[in-house]
């Protein structure tokens, strides 16, 4: 494990959640004329209920935002302070989009930005977790299920990338997305979740 000293530790963890934080789906459905988005479908501000508007180039331009939201603070900390660094602002980026202070803390699930902070951890370990969401959603047709598998594959890439001094921030991220996804969990239990593709 890679460690950060305590000042900077939390500089990037504060700039990890301000950037994390920024709701890139209510900003792009309003600016799509789609309206609040928090009163469509699941009420969630992520990619998937921004497809639920039936607007696909919206819910495309929230799901490259909410990337890269993720992957700007932690690309910066590790070029300016090191893999510690950057995993603190990995953590503060995925809370940052599921507790956004803007939101009173009701925000998304932290998929797509999850992917954004693996991306700026290594950009192999992004890659291969991009291909594993893609591939397990093409073999389940399971939207939610995909995004879980994935993020139980990620420790593997980040491993295999040669950034292993930050799974740490994975062993928090990974179940706090467990977490956020307990009712799809529930359904996928009960054989109720939706298929892609399908009403």
């Amino acid at each position: 494990m890679t460690f950060a000293d305590p000042s900077t530790a939390l500089l990037w963890l504060a700039l990890g959640y301000l950037s994390g934080s920024i709701p890139f789906g209510v900003l792009s459905a309003r600016a799509f004329g789609l309206g609040d988005l928090r009163k469509v479908g699941s009420g969630n501000i992520g990619a998937t209920n921004v497809l639920r508007t039936g607007n696909k180039a919206a819910a495309a331009t929230t799901l490259l935002l909410d990337m890269a939201k993720g992957w700007a603070p932690v690309f910066a900390a590790s070029m300016l302070a090191g893999e510690g660094a950057a995993a603190f602002a990995a953590l503060g980026a995925v809370f940052g989009h599921v507790f956004p202070v803007w939101l009173r803390f009701r925000g998304g699930k932290g998929v797509a930005t999850f992917l954004g902070v693996l991306l700026g951890l290594a950009p192999l370990a992004g890659a291969l977790g991009l291909l594993s969401w893609l591939g397990f959603a093409a073999l389940f047709r399971i939207s939610s299920l995909a995004a879980l598998l994935m993020t139980l594959t990620a420790p593997a890439w980040l491993w295999l990338a040669g950034a292993g001094g930050a799974l740490w921030a994975l062993a928090i991220l990974v179940p706090l997305i467990w977490v956020m996804h307990r009712e799809n969990v529930g359904r996928l239990l009960r054989g109720e979740e939706p298929r892609i593709g399908k009403k």
